[in-house]
């Protein structure tokens, strides 16, 4: 039988109800300790309707930090703030992974303790500019790890992995795209070490695996999924052998029992055909699709799943939308990194606007 949105699914020893996932969005509502306002919780609430939810991307450590009002699970704070979260979900039915990251060379100071300078594979700078309230600033120069600080920073993947599950997580997805940390590794411009951890693709890859089974071992590989973002035009990502570096890692990851893994395409250049058919396990497909294209994609075997932005970001019953063939609601990009509630919570519901 050919696959639909409205079908289940199974990761990992859990059933979702349907194929639609809500993918991770930065959306910077916390406080500037990493912790979340109360209503965080109606937020996600609200989209318990898809088949999994995948959170903002959460801080691991202090030094993860790259951007204003980011969670994060390495505090106890931090972890009681998220439990709201998990129990709102939960009471709707829903499944919920927390995605957690580390931002490395994409931090500027104005975000790490004491305004240190942030860290890297190797101390190459990014082109271009992150986000701050005061205004754009360009990126620095990065120090490099060594390599006691790579190793506990795979701990710190792990802690935060537990403390997702502590705080209610069905599961967590490590960011290993954007530009972040992982990817960093995964770069051969970005990453010029002589250690373990730098040279060919075996080595730079070994970040990435240490840090997954780091995580399988603390929580379960079938609690743990992972995504991906090959040669995406963001945050300096400069990937001149993707085309060897992903196979290689999708043939590995089809041994290690995950939940899933997660390919965004963002440049539409043919990474879900290429990888797909590596990987024995769940693959979920994000980016660039509306509900035709993503029933396209199941119906051929494209994809066991797929994720959703900015419409789900807009419209909170995006699988009842998806199912009645209604109109969505279109999402306002001035507030998707601004405090408070507004441009979060008030995006109105088909039941919302019948009620009205």
């Amino acid at each position: 039988m050919m696959a639909n949105l409205f079908n289940g699914l199974k990761i990992g020893d859990q059933e979702l109800k349907n194929r639609i996932v809500m993918a991770p969005m930065t959306r910077s509502r916390a406080n500037d300790e990493g912790v979340q306002p109360d209503f965080v919780a109606k937020y996600y609430a609200e989209r318990a309707s898809g088949g999994l939810l995948i959170t903002e991307a959460t801080n691991v450590s202090p030094m993860a930090k790259g951007y204003a009002r980011t969670p994060g699970i390495y505090t106890q704070e931090q972890i009681d703030s998220w439990r709201p979260v998990t129990e709102a979900v939960h009471a709707k039915g829903g499944k919920i992974f927390m995605q957690i990251f580390h931002t490395g060379r994409i931090a500027l100071p104005d975000f790490l303790p004491d305004n240190v300078q942030p860290v890297s594979a190797s101390d190459v700078t990014a082109k271009g500019q992150n986000y701050t309230d005061a205004g754009m600033k360009d990126f620095v120069k990065p120090r490099a790890l060594t390599t006691d600080e790579v190793k506990a920073t795979v701990r710190d993947f792990a802690t935060a992995a537990k403390n997702a599950i502590d705080a209610g997580f069905d599961g967590v997805e490590l960011h290993a795209a954007s530009g972040y940390l992982v990817q960093q590794f995964l770069m051969k411009p970005v990453n010029l070490r002589t250690d373990e951890y730098g040279g060919s693709i075996e080595n730079r890859t070994r970040f990435l695996f240490e840090i997954l089974d780091a995580m399988s071992a603390e929580i379960g590989s079938d609690r743990v999924g992972v995504k991906f973002s090959p040669a995406m035009p963001f945050n300096d990502i400069q990937e001149p052998d993707a085309d060897k570096v992903y196979p290689y890692i999708m043939e590995q990851l089809s041994d290690k029992g995950l939940a899933y893994v997660h390919v965004g395409d963002h440049a539409n250049a043919g990474w879900h055909e290429k990888l797909r058919r590596l990987y024995k396990g769940v693959y979920v497909a994000g980016a660039n699709f509306d509900k035709d294209r993503g029933e396209e994609f199941l119906a051929a075997d494209k994809a066991d799943a797929i994720a959703y932005g900015a419409k789900f970001l807009a419209n909170p019953d995006l699988p009842e939308r998806f199912e009645s063939g209604s109109e969505l609601n279109t999402p306002d990009m001035s507030t998707y990194y601004t405090p408070g509630e507004v441009g979060y919570n008030d995006y109105p519901t088909l039941s919302h606007k019948a009620a009205a």
